[in-house]
Protein backbone atom coordinates (compact mmCIF):
# COMPACT_ATOMS: atom_id res chain seq x y z
CA UNK A 1 0.00 0.00 0.00
CA UNK A 2 2.94 2.13 0.77
CA UNK A 3 3.83 2.08 -3.32
CA UNK A 4 0.10 2.86 -3.90
CA UNK A 5 0.02 5.78 -1.70
CA UNK A 6 3.67 7.13 -3.34
CA UNK A 7 2.26 7.02 -6.73
CA UNK A 8 -1.24 8.55 -5.08
CA UNK A 9 1.30 11.84 -4.28
CA UNK A 10 3.03 11.97 -7.56
CA UNK A 11 -0.84 12.14 -9.15
CA UNK A 12 -1.25 15.05 -6.46
CA UNK A 13 1.86 16.69 -7.45
CA UNK A 14 0.62 16.56 -11.19
CA UNK A 15 -2.72 17.91 -10.46
CA UNK A 16 -4.61 14.84 -10.31
CA UNK A 17 -6.98 13.50 -7.62
CA UNK A 18 -4.67 11.68 -5.42
CA UNK A 19 -5.06 8.19 -6.10
CA UNK A 20 -2.56 5.10 -6.68
CA UNK A 21 -2.69 1.74 -7.38
CA UNK A 22 -0.62 -1.09 -7.87
CA UNK A 23 -1.25 -4.71 -8.95
CA UNK A 24 1.22 -7.80 -7.25
CA UNK A 25 1.24 -11.20 -7.58
CA UNK A 26 1.43 -12.20 -3.85
CA UNK A 27 2.84 -15.93 -4.86
CA UNK A 28 6.21 -13.56 -5.95
CA UNK A 29 5.70 -10.52 -4.12
CA UNK A 30 6.78 -8.95 -7.66
CA UNK A 31 4.67 -5.53 -8.82
CA UNK A 32 2.87 -6.62 -12.40
CA UNK A 33 1.60 -3.03 -12.42
CA UNK A 34 1.45 -0.01 -11.26
CA UNK A 35 -1.14 3.22 -11.72
CA UNK A 36 -2.04 6.41 -11.10
CA UNK A 37 -4.96 8.80 -11.41
CA UNK A 38 -4.49 10.91 -14.83
CA UNK A 39 -7.70 12.00 -16.73
CA UNK A 40 -6.50 15.85 -16.50
CA UNK A 41 -3.28 15.16 -18.65
CA UNK A 42 -4.26 12.11 -20.65
CA UNK A 43 -7.28 13.98 -21.57
CA UNK A 44 -8.87 10.26 -20.93
CA UNK A 45 -11.93 10.21 -18.50
CA UNK A 46 -10.90 6.18 -17.79
CA UNK A 47 -7.67 6.95 -16.71
CA UNK A 48 -8.32 6.09 -13.33
CA UNK A 49 -5.69 4.56 -11.18
CA UNK A 50 -6.95 1.03 -11.27
CA UNK A 51 -7.19 1.56 -14.93
CA UNK A 52 -4.13 2.65 -15.39
CA UNK A 53 -2.40 -0.22 -13.57
CA UNK A 54 -4.79 -2.64 -15.13
CA UNK A 55 -3.63 -2.01 -18.37
CA UNK A 56 0.31 -2.01 -17.14
CA UNK A 57 -0.47 -5.63 -15.64
CA UNK A 58 -1.82 -6.72 -18.27
CA UNK A 59 0.95 -5.53 -21.20
CA UNK A 60 3.92 -7.04 -18.57
CA UNK A 61 1.92 -10.43 -18.49
CA UNK A 62 0.48 -10.14 -22.07
CA UNK A 63 -2.33 -11.44 -20.37
CA UNK A 64 -5.76 -9.63 -20.02
CA UNK A 65 -7.18 -12.23 -17.27
CA UNK A 66 -5.00 -10.73 -14.04
CA UNK A 67 -6.38 -14.25 -11.90
CA UNK A 68 -5.08 -14.55 -8.53
CA UNK A 69 -3.42 -11.09 -8.45
CA UNK A 70 -3.83 -8.45 -5.57
CA UNK A 71 -4.76 -4.89 -6.41
CA UNK A 72 -3.91 -2.15 -3.68
CA UNK A 73 -5.59 0.99 -4.11
CA UNK A 74 -5.89 4.21 -2.39
CA UNK A 75 -9.43 4.77 -2.72
CA UNK A 76 -12.50 2.51 -2.70
CA UNK A 77 -12.84 1.92 -6.38
CA UNK A 78 -15.63 3.80 -8.36
CA UNK A 79 -18.49 1.55 -10.57
CA UNK A 80 -16.48 1.95 -13.89
CA UNK A 81 -13.46 0.23 -12.08
CA UNK A 82 -15.10 -2.01 -10.40
CA UNK A 83 -16.37 -3.66 -13.63
CA UNK A 84 -12.44 -3.52 -14.97
CA UNK A 85 -11.41 -5.19 -12.17
CA UNK A 86 -14.52 -7.76 -12.50
CA UNK A 87 -13.47 -8.22 -15.94
CA UNK A 88 -9.85 -8.56 -15.42
CA UNK A 89 -10.82 -11.15 -12.82
CA UNK A 90 -8.29 -9.67 -10.41
CA UNK A 91 -8.48 -12.05 -7.14
CA UNK A 92 -8.43 -9.25 -4.38
CA UNK A 93 -9.18 -5.74 -4.12
CA UNK A 94 -7.54 -3.66 -1.09
CA UNK A 95 -8.11 -0.35 -0.57
CA UNK A 96 -7.01 2.17 2.00
CA UNK A 97 -10.13 5.20 2.45
CA UNK A 98 -13.56 4.52 2.10
CA UNK A 99 -15.26 6.72 -0.86
CA UNK A 100 -18.95 7.20 0.53
CA UNK A 101 -19.59 9.40 -2.36
CA UNK A 102 -18.62 7.51 -5.57
CA UNK A 103 -17.49 4.09 -4.27
CA UNK A 104 -18.93 1.18 -5.51
CA UNK A 105 -17.88 -1.38 -3.66
CA UNK A 106 -19.25 -1.43 0.18
CA UNK A 107 -20.78 2.33 -1.04
CA UNK A 108 -23.36 3.04 -3.79
CA UNK A 109 -24.07 0.68 -5.97
CA UNK A 110 -22.16 -2.53 -4.31
CA UNK A 111 -21.15 -3.63 -7.97
CA UNK A 112 -19.81 -6.93 -6.64
CA UNK A 113 -23.01 -7.79 -4.67
CA UNK A 114 -25.23 -7.73 -8.07
CA UNK A 115 -26.57 -10.62 -9.83
CA UNK A 116 -25.29 -9.24 -12.86
CA UNK A 117 -21.46 -9.61 -11.66
CA UNK A 118 -19.58 -12.38 -12.92
CA UNK A 119 -16.43 -12.38 -11.44
CA UNK A 120 -16.43 -11.15 -7.16
CA UNK A 121 -12.69 -10.64 -6.19
CA UNK A 122 -11.61 -10.96 -2.19
CA UNK A 123 -12.58 -7.77 -0.89
CA UNK A 124 -10.72 -6.33 2.02
CA UNK A 125 -10.51 -2.49 3.62
CA UNK A 126 -6.62 -2.06 4.12
CA UNK A 127 -4.02 0.16 5.84
CA UNK A 128 -3.72 3.77 5.52
CA UNK A 129 -6.91 4.77 5.24
CA UNK A 130 -7.13 7.99 6.83
CA UNK A 131 -3.88 9.16 5.39
CA UNK A 132 -5.17 8.59 2.15
CA UNK A 133 -8.37 10.33 2.95
CA UNK A 134 -6.57 13.45 4.37
CA UNK A 135 -4.90 13.06 0.93
CA UNK A 136 -7.74 13.15 -0.68
CA UNK A 137 -9.55 16.05 1.38
CA UNK A 138 -6.23 18.25 1.43
CA UNK A 139 -6.28 18.07 -2.52
CA UNK A 140 -10.04 19.43 -3.21
CA UNK A 141 -9.93 21.61 0.07
CA UNK A 142 -6.48 23.37 -2.28
CA UNK A 143 -8.90 23.64 -5.34
CA UNK A 144 -11.70 25.15 -3.40
CA UNK A 145 -9.38 27.75 -1.34
CA UNK A 146 -7.09 28.83 -3.67
CA UNK A 147 -3.97 31.03 -2.35
CA UNK A 148 -4.77 34.63 -1.54
CA UNK A 149 -1.39 35.22 -3.63
CA UNK A 150 -3.49 33.10 -6.84
CA UNK A 151 -6.41 36.07 -6.18
CA UNK A 152 -4.18 38.96 -6.45
CA UNK A 153 -2.30 38.06 -9.67
CA UNK A 154 -6.39 36.77 -11.00
CA UNK A 155 -7.00 40.32 -10.88
CA UNK A 156 -4.17 41.57 -12.41
CA UNK A 157 -2.91 43.41 -9.37
CA UNK A 158 0.32 41.01 -8.55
Amino acid sequence: MRMAMALAQAAADAGEVPVGAVIVDETTGEVVGRGMNGPVAAHDPTAHAEIVALRDAGRALSNYRLTGLTLYVTLEPCAMCAGAISHARIGRVVWAADDPKGGAVIHGPRFFEQPTCHWKPDLAKGPCGEESGEALRAFFRSRRQPSIAVKIHDVGMG
